[in-house]
């Protein structure tokens, strides 16, 4: 099983990167990729993430080529 995980806006920036290629087992969820991903930091509760182009809640389930993407929450005016 194989996931692409991008980081977007200042969360590629604190990451260093803008994606990476994880292998996790399944069943896995969203907020376990994270636990992945995430340097030990906590999902924060403002965190915005989607699977394929679709927003998700963190127990929603990843399966083998889907794309995991993380970014804050968007604002403007």
């Amino acid at each position: 099983m194989a996931i692409t995980v991008r980081y977007f806006a200042s969360l590629r920036e604190r990451m260093g990167r803008g994606e990476d290629r994880l292998h996790p087992p399944l069943p896995a969820t969203v907020g376990e990729v994270w636990s992945q991903v995430g340097g030990g930091e906590p999902l924060a509760g403002n965190l915005l993430t989607a699977v394929n182009l679709e927003y998700v809640d963190p127990d929603h389930r990843v399966a083998d080529g889907d794309e995991v993407a993380f970014f804050p929450p968007v604002t403007g005016g």
